[in-house]
Order: C-alpha cells, then structure tokens, then sequence
C-alpha cells in the first residue's frame, strides 16, 4: 500500500482523501478521541506532520516531501491494519484543552467527569476554595486528577490506581504539568492504601464494561488495559466496592461523583435505596452520578 500510495500522492488534500477511504473501507471504529474517519485522519496527518491539529484548511494543498509522505503513509497503515487507536500511535489524548501522554499501559481518558470540571461542578460545590482534599480514584493517566487541580486550586489531590504502570505514566503526566507538590500517587486497589483518608471530594471513573459487553468490544478497544475495562458480569463490580466504602472516606459534607457507563438502569435496581443524583453531561444524564456522604 505504502509504496504505490507515495508514488501518487502529493499533497496533504491527497493524504486526507486516501486516509478516509482507507478508514472507511477497514471499517475502522473511532471511540477514542474523534468521531469519524475524517476527523481521525486529519488529527493524525496534521499530529505527524507537526502542524497546528486547529489548523487543517490553509494546509490541504501544500505539497508533502517523500519521507513525509511515507511517515504519514506509515501511520495510516498501522491504523487500519493493527487497528491500534489513534490515541496510542501519537501517544497523546486530549480532554478538553488539556493534553496528556498516553501509551497502552492506560485506557486512553474519555470522561464525562472532565465535561464536570470545567464549572467546578456547581452547584454541588458552591466554594471550590474550601475543597481542600480531594481523590481521583481509579486514576490512570492522572488525567482526572490534573483536571481538578486546575478546577480546585487550594486542593492536594491523591490519585489512586491499582496499576504501578499506569501511574508511572500519571507520573509524567504530572510532572509535564508541574503539579507535584499538589498531587500524590497512590498505589492501591480502590481504597485500600487510603485507610484513614478522608476528602471533600472523591471522583472515579472506574471499570464498568460488562461481561457480555467484553466479548464483543472492537479490536480497538482490546489494545487498553482489560482491567481497566471489564468488571464483573454486570459491570458494577468495582462501583459497588466504591459505593461500600466510600462513606468512610468523605468529609461531613464530601461528595461522590463516579461514572458508570450505560448501568444506570442495573446501578438502580442494585441498589434502590440510595437517591443517586444523575448529573447532565453531552452525552445525557444516565452515566454520572452524585451522592453526598449523609446519603451514603
């Protein structure tokens, strides 16, 4: 593919159109990041060509040199052949505005959480300067944990994951955003190496696929962690273990937000008791929730 493709493609219009068609053809599966496959092949041409990813339309018919060509031709072809998300061929995830280095040791960030963080989630807090402890649970890239050190600036914040490979990558994400005076990393399975902590607030974005959901996940999506997927047969295993302890761990007036994917509907009839509050994000009001501790 590569060689016949370089010998007829010039322009970076060209290397637009035989992306998409090539993505198109794979049948390709974007849930990382981009939407499309024209969304995808101009953030990874315009990523590997070191031009500005906001910047597509003055680029188009500037004409690539033989190596970029081949460069970008490479990225395609892994792309569609080893069907790897775009996320981890650049090494890079964007949430918002905030970059973050990713590589196949974290589940590429994708969270409603972030959407969240962006108003500090008011009304439930009504002084973010009175948030002075707080824990991203289940953190990964540390992606979550940078967001609310940013949304919360008088906050230390632990960021917690069972994986040590995953906070190493944390680790370099904070360091890239110079935050570690102002977050700790934390091995522990849930709360476990967080006994006698308590937070104002505790986020988690923790695995929730299903069983039934994880036989049948696109071959993208089996290049992350599977741990950082899969939980249990009906995808409440670890928000359940949450749920148990989470109490313990909050402040008097602490909040909870965890996401859940699509559970709601099983999340509810586990545990009807609890007056979950389902916070509105793009995506709707059925994957994140809030409980105050005194409801807990």
């Amino acid at each position: 593919m590569i060689a016949q493709a370089q010998a007829q493609l010039h322009t970076i219009r060209d290397l637009l159109r035989f992306a998409v068609s090539q993505f198109n053809k794979a049948g390709l599966h974007f849930g990382h990041g981009s939407a499309t496959a024209y969304d995808e092949a101009a953030y990874l041409i315009l990523k590997t060509l070191y031009l500005p990813l906001d910047q597509l339309e003055p680029f188009l018919d500037a004409r690539v040199t033989d190596s970029e060509c081949k460069q970008v031709l490479e990225i395609i072809e892994r792309r569609v052949k080893d069907r790897i998300p775009a996320a981890y061929l650049t090494h890079e995830a964007w949430l918002g505005d905030f970059s973050f280095y990713v590589d196949e040791r974290v589940i590429i960030p994708r969270s409603f959480i972030a959407e969240l963080l962006q108003t500090q989630l008011a009304p439930w807090i009504a002084e973010p300067d009175h948030v002075t402890a707080a824990l991203d649970l289940c953190t990964g890239s540390g992606c979550l944990a940078i967001l609310m050190a940013h949304a919360f600036e008088n906050a230390y914040i632990d960021a917690a994951d069972i994986s040590p490979q995953a906070l190493t990558v944390a680790q370099k994400n904070v360091q890239d955003y110079g935050l570690q005076d102002r977050i700790g990393l934390v091995e522990s399975d849930l709360f476990s190496a967080l006994q006698g902590k308590r937070y104002d607030l505790i986020i988690s974005n923790p695995p929730y696929v299903n069983a039934e959901s994880m036989e049948c996940l696109p071959q993208e999506y089996r290049h992350e962690p599977q741990n950082a997927l899969a939980s249990g047969d009906d995808g409440l295993e670890a928000t359940r273990k949450i749920l148990q302890q989470a109490a313990r761990h909050l402040t008097g007036d602490g909040i909870l937000i965890v996401e859940i994917g699509h559970n709601r509907d099983a999340l509810e009839r586990a545990f009807p008791q609890l007056p979950f509050t389902w916070l509105e994000t793009s995506g709707g009001d059925e994957f994140v929730f809030l409980l105050q501790r005194g409801q807990l």
